[in-house]
C-alpha cells in the first residue's frame, strides 16, 4: 500500500529572499537536524541571466531503525538525491527528492515548494508532499513502513522550526533585508543584484540603508482575526491551528487529501473543514473509511435537504410545549450547552402524537444548530470549538420511559446522529440517574460509538453537587435553577401529552414532510362490526415471548390471543356494516368454518379495552405454531330471558358514533432468555413524575404469565 502525505500551506512572515538565505544555511550539514549527516553537491548550473539556479545534491541520512534491521539490510546509512531549482525572477524554489538506497525495493518521492504569498508579497509559503511505496524488504515491509512514516512525520514540523531558527540567526547578525533579483545590466554595465542561493548568506552584501529594523521586517504584527488561506483551495497551517485545533502532520495530511478529493469529485458545495475533520476523527483518520462514511452522509443530506432544515423546519406547538430540551449558554470550555430534561419528557406521547419523523427532524435541527453555535463560539472565544456539551437530567425517569417502541425510536435516532454528526458531542453530563437507569443504559449503550461513550459522566442522586460535579464543567452562574443553581432556565418542563392528540395513518404528520425513515414502528388498524382485525405470529419453538403495545383511539374493542397448529390464510373480507368501505387496514385470519377448541384455541382471556386506553402485555408461548392477535369490536352482550343489558354496555354502545373503531399497535417476538432481562420494560412503576406513572395497573391473566397494563 502506498502511503501519502500532503502538508498544509505553512507561512513564513518574511520575504522570499530572506527565507532562501535561511534555507541555504542547512547545507552542507545541519546540526539542528540530527538525522541529516551531510550533503555533497553532484551538479550545479545557472542560467545566463542568473535568474535560475539548479543544484543537485547527495544527502546522507542516519535512519533511526533497530540495529538488527540495519544488519539484515546491510546498510548503516541511507542516501537521497535532492534537486533544488530556484527561480529568482518568479521567486520560487522547487525541491525534488528520491531515495538512492534500496531504490528497487522502496520508492520514496518528495516534492517541496517555496513561493510568494499570493496576498502579501513580503511573506513566503511552503508546501510539501511525499509518497512511500515499499515493494519488498526482506519480510519486514510493515516494520519498515512504520519506521519510515514515524521518522518522516517527526521531521516535518522540525523543518519549519529549523528555518525559523536560521531566520532569527540572520536577524541577530543584522541581516533583515535582501534585495530582490534584477536583470543583468545592458551594455556591460555593472549592477548589484541578489546573489544566487548557492552562496552562503554571510556573503550577501546588503545594501547600506536598505536594512530595516528586525521588528519592521519580521512581520511581527498580530495576524488578522480571520486567518486567510493563501489559496482558496488550500489550507493554511495557521488557519488549521486557529479554527480546527492542534493536529499531527499526518492528521493535517488526511484532512487536506480528503478535502482535495471532495473538490475534485464533488463539483458543487463541499462540507466545511471542521465537518470533514469530524468524520476523520470518527474513523481514527483512516482516510478510506472516513471518505466512505462522509460520502454516505453527503448523499443522505442531499436526498433529505438537511442543509436547509434550519430554514424549513418549524417545530409544532406541541413539540415546543412538551419537548424538554433547549440551549443554555456554554460550559467552561466554551462549548455550547444543551440541556435535556429526559425524565420529565413523555416520550411515548410524543412518538404517538407527532410520529418518529417529526422527532427525528427536530433532533437534526438541534444538531445543525449546535454546529452553527460552535462556529460562533470559535469566533467569540478565539479558539477552535467543534463540539458541544449535553446536560441530561433524569429526575423522573421510570419504567414507562423504557417502553420498547420508544426505546427503538431512540436507538434509530442515535443511529442517524452517529452516522451523520460524528464527534459533535464533546461531553455528556448525566445527573440524578435513578435506579432504572442501568436498564436503559444496557439497551442503548451498544449502539453508541466507543469514542462517544468515553465522554459520558454519570451522577446518581445529588452527587452532581459540590466539587467533582457540575461545577467542574459548568460555571456556577449558569447552572439551572432546577439543579440547585441560580440561573433561570427556559427549557420546557414537559408533561403528559393528551391522548386526544395521538395520530393515526389517516392523520399524517405533515403533507410536506420528508420521509427520513422507510418504515415505522406502529401500525394502524380499523375494527368494524363483524370484521375484527387479526395478525398472525409464527412461533417455531416454545418458550418464546410475544409482546404487544396498543392504544385504542376510537371505540371499545375486545382483545384476544389464540393458538392454532394450522396456518391461517390472510383475507380482507367485507364487513356486514355499510361502513365497511371505510375499513382501511383490516385483516381477518380466522376462517368462519373454524371451530373454537378444534381448529384453534384461546390462550388469553378476552380483555375489554375502552377508548383512550393504552395496553401493554406479553405472553410466554408453550407450543410452536401460529398465534393470532385479535381486536374485535365490543358490544353489549345478548341478554337472556331473565336478564337485562347492563347500563355500562348500553352507554358504551351509545357513545360509539359509528360502527368503526381505530387503534394503533406494535408487537414483537423475543426469545425467552432475552425477555427476562427486559420484563420490567412492559410494566410501569411509581416515580417522581406522577403524570407518567399515575393510573397504571398490572394484572396477571393466565398461566402463561401474560402481563397487561393500562
Amino acid at each position: 500500500m502506498v502511503q501519502k502525505y500532503q502538508s498544509p500551506v505553512r507561512v513564513y512572515k518574511y520575504p522570499f529572499e530572506l527565507v532562501m538565505a535561511a534555507y541555504e544555511k542547512r547545507f552542507p550539514t545541519c546540526p539542528e537536524i540530527p538525522v541529516f549527516l551531510g550533503s555533497e553537491i553532484l551538479h550545479e548550473s545557472r542560467s545566463d541571466d542568473g535568474a535560475i539556479h539548479i543544484i543537485e545534491r547527495s544527502c546522507k541520512l542516519n535512519v533511526d531503525a533497530p540495529r538488527l534491521l540495519k544488519k539484515i539490510a546491510g546498510v548503516e546509512y541511507v542516501f537521497f538525491i535532492q534537486k533544488n531549482t530556484v527561480n529568482w525572477k518568479e521567486r520560487t524554489l522547487r525541491i525534488e527528492a528520491h531515495n538512492e538506497t534500496f531504490a528497487n525495493r522502496v520508492v520514496v518521492l518528495e516534492t517541496c515548494s517555496y513561493s510568494v504569498h499570493p496576498e502579501n508579497e513580503e511573506w513566503t509559503c511552503f508546501e510539501q508532499s511525499a509518497s512511500l511505496d515499499i515493494k519488498s524488504f526482506f519480510g519486514f515491509e510493515s516494520t519498515v513502513e512504520k519506521i519510515a512514516m514515524k521518522q518522516y512525520t517527526s521531521n516535518i514540523k522540525r523543518g519549519k522550526e529549523v528555518i525559523e531558527h536560521y531566520l532569527k540567526e540572520l536577524i541577530s547578525q543584522g541581516i533583515t533585508f535582501i534585495p530582490r533579483w534584477t536583470p543583468p545590466p545592458v551594455c556591460g554595465q555593472k549592477d548589484e543584484r541578489t546573489p544566487a542561493v548557492g552562496h552562503d548568506a554571510d556573503d550577501v552584501p546588503p545594501e547600506p540603508g536598505a536594512r530595516g529594523t528586525t521588528k519592521e521586517q519580521t512581520g511581527s504584527s498580530c495576524p488578522p482575526a480571520e486567518a486567510v488561506s493563501p489559496d482558496a483551495d488550500k489550507l493554511d497551517a495557521d488557519y488549521i491551528e486557529r479554527y480546527l485545533g492542534q493536529l499531527t502532520p499526518m492528521q493535517e495530511s488526511c484532512l487536506i487529501r480528503l478535502r482535495q478529493w471532495l473538490q475534485e469529485t464533488h463539483k458543487g458545495k463541499i462540507p466545511k473543514d471542521e465537518h470533514i475533520l469530524r468524520f476523520l476523527r470518527a474513523r481514527d483518520f483512516n482516510i478510506d473509511k472516513a471518505r466512505e462514511m462522509l460520502c454516505q452522509s453527503l448523499s443522505w443530506r442531499k436526498q433529505y435537504q438537511v442543509d436547509y432544515i434550519l430554514q424549513s423546519w418549524r417545530p409544532p406547538a406541541l413539540l415546543e410545549e412538551y419537548y424538554t430540551g433547549g440551549w443554555h449558554y456554554q460550559d467552561k470550555d466554551g462549548r455550547p450547552l444543551y440541556i435535556l430534561r429526559l425524565g420529565q419528557m413523555d416520550t411515548k406521547g410524543l412518538v404517538k402524537a407527532l410520529g418518529e419523523e417529526s422527532l427525528l427532524r427536530h433532533v437534526l435541527s438541534i444538531n445543525e444548530e449546535g454546529q452553527k453555535r460552535c462556529e460562533e463560539n470559535t469566533t467569540i472565544f478565539g479558539r477552535p470549538i467543534t463540539s458541544w456539551t449535553c446536560l441530561v437530567d433524569l429526575e423522573g425517569l421510570n419504567m414507562r420511559h423504557l417502553w420498547r417502541p420508544g426505546v427503538k425510536a431512540l436507538l434509530r435516532i442515535i443511529e442517524v446522529v452517529e452516522d451523520n454528526y460524528p464527534e459533535t458531542l464533546g461531553r455528556l453530563l448525566i445527573v440524578r440517574a435513578p435506579r432504572v437507569f442501568p436498564v436503559l443504559w444496557t439497551l442503548v449503550s451498544p449502539f453508541i460509538n466507543e469514542n462517544t461513550r468515553q465522554k459520558f459522566l454519570i451522577y446518581s442522586g445529588n452527587n452532581y453537587q459540590g466539587p467533582g460535579g457540575l461545577v467542574d464543567y459548568v460555571d456556577k452562574e449558569v447552572i439551572p435553577d432546577f439543579l440547585g443553581g441560580d440561573c433561570m432556565c427556559t427549557v420546557p418542563e414537559g408533561g403528559l401529552v393528551p391522548k386526544s392528540l395521538y395520530q393515526t395513518d389517516e392523520e399524517p404528520e405533515n403533507s410536506d414532510h420528508i420521509r427520513l425513515w422507510t418504515e415505522t414502528i406502529y401500525h394502524s388498524a380499523s375494527v368494524l362490526r363483524g370484521a375484527p382485525h387479526e395478525i398472525v405470529v409464527e412461533i417455531l419453538e416454545g418458550e418464546s415471548v410475544i409482546t404487544w403495545d396498543f392504544d385504542i383511539l376510537k371505540g371499545d374493542v375486545v382483545f384476544s390471543l389464540f393458538h392454532s397448529k394450522r396456518a391461517p390464510e390472510t383475507s380482507h373480507r367485507e364487513a356486514t356494516s355499510a361502513s365497511a368501505s371505510a375499513a382501511g387496514d383490516n385483516t381477518q385470519l380466522i376462517e368462519k368454518a373454524w371451530v373454537l377448541g378444534v381448529d384453534y384455541s384461546r390462550v388469553e382471556s378476552p380483555l375489554v379495552c375502552r377508548e383512550g386506553e393504552s395496553i401493554q402485555g406479553s405472553h410466554v408461548t408453550r407450543w410452536p405454531g401460529f398465534y393470532i392477535l385479535q381486536w374485535k369490536m365490543h358490544g353489549p352482550l345478548p341478554c337472556s330471558g331473565t336478564s337485562l343489558p347492563r347500563v355500562d354496555d348500553v352507554l358504551a354502545s351509545l357513545q360509539v358514533s359509528s360502527h368503526k373503531c381505530k387503534l394503533i399497535y406494535y408487537y414483537e417476538v423475543l426469545a425467552s432468555k432475552d425477555f427476562r432481562g427486559s420484563m420490567s420494560s412492559l410494566e410501569s412503576c411509581n416515580s417522581g413524575f406522577s403524570q407518567l406513572s399515575g393510573a397504571t395497573t398490572s394484572s396477571s391473566q393466565s398461566q402463561s404469565s401474560s402481563h397487561l397494563s393500562r
